[in-house]
C-alpha cells in the first residue's frame, strides 16, 4: 500500500489528480462510517424496549412519604401536580382512614397509592392500558401496599357495570376532554357507600352535572387550569 502511494504521489503528470482522487475517497470513507454508526445506533433504539420513566411524582406524606413513583410515558397519562394533590387530600383528609378507596382512572396510581399511605385499609386500581396497569403494580411494590390492593385492568366503565364493590371514597382524574367523568359519574354513584365522597379532577371549563342520582356537588375548587369537584351524598 505504501509503495502503492509512493508511485502516486512522485508521478508529476498525475500527482495532483491523485492526491485529489485518495481525499475525495478517504472524505467517501468517513461520511459512510458515521452513516452506518447512525444506523445501527438507531436500530439498537428500535430494538430495546421502552423504558418507564421515573419523573417527580411522589408520595406526599404518610408512611409512603417521599418515595418516588413511575410514572408511565404517553399524552393520555397526565401525573397530578403535588400542588393539586396537596390540596385533593387536604378536602378529604379525615375520610381517609381506614376506607375503602377507588383509583377508577388510575393511571401511574398515584391517588389510589396517596389514600393508602394515609390509612386508607384497601384500594381498587382501574386502568384499561395493560402496560400502565404494570406500572401500577411496580408502584405497590415499591411503595409496600401491594398486599392491600388490586389492580384491574379493565376499562372503567365496564367495570363499573360489571363490579359488585362498594366504596367510601373514588378519585376520577381521566384524560381530559373526553367527557369521563360525565360518563362515568351516573354509575359510579350506585358503587358508593352511604356518607362518601367522590373527587373528580377536570380541565376548568369543563362542564359536570350538579346532580347525580343521590350526590350533589358539595364544592369545587379551581387551581389555575384544573378543577377539583367534590360530589357528597346528599340523603
Amino acid at each position: 500500500m505504501a509503495y502503492f502511494l509512493m508511485k502516486i504521489l512522485t508521478n508529476p503528470i498525475k500527482k495532483w489528480d491523485n492526491i485529489k482522487y485518495i481525499w475525495c475517497c478517504g472524505l467517501f470513507l468517513k461520511v459512510q462510517k458515521r452513516r452506518l454508526r447512525s444506523h445501527a445506533a438507531a436500530a439498537a433504539k428500535q430494538k430495546s424496549p421502552k423504558r418507564n420513566v421515573e419523573s417527580n411524582v411522589r408520595v406526599i406524606t404518610g408512611t409512603a412519604r417521599g418515595r418516588k413513583l413511575i410514572s408511565p410515558p404517553g399524552k393520555d397519562v397526565r401525573p397530578t401536580t403535588d400542588r393539586v394533590k396537596e390540596a385533593v387530600f387536604s378536602i378529604v383528609q379525615f375520610e381517609i382512614e381506614g376506607r375503602r378507596v377507588l383509583d377508577l382512572f388510575a393511571g401511574s396510581g398515584q391517588l389510589g397509592i396517596e389514600a393508602l399511605s394515609r390509612g386508607a385499609a384497601e384500594a381498587v386500581f382501574v386502568e384499561q392500558s395493560r402496560a400502565v396497569a404494570e406500572i401500577v403494580r411496580q408502584n405497590l411494590k415499591v411503595t409496600a401496599f401491594f398486599d392491600r390492593a388490586r389492580v384491574v385492568n379493565a376499562d372503567a366503565l365496564s367495570f363499573l357495570g360489571t363490579s359488585s364493590d362498594v366504596f367510601d371514597l373514588a378519585f376520577l382524574d381521566p384524560p381530559y376532554s373526553r367527557g369521563l367523568v360525565a360518563k362515568a359519574l351516573p354509575v359510579l354513584c350506585g358503587r358508593m357507600a352511604p356518607g362518601a365522597a367522590v373527587v373528580c379532577e377536570t380541565l376548568a371549563d369543563e362542564i359536570l352535572p350538579r346532580q347525580v342520582g343521590e350526590f350533589s356537588v358539595h364544592k369545587a375548587y379551581r387551581y389555575a387550569g384544573t378543577l377539583i369537584t367534590v360530589y357528597r351524598n346528599t340523603q
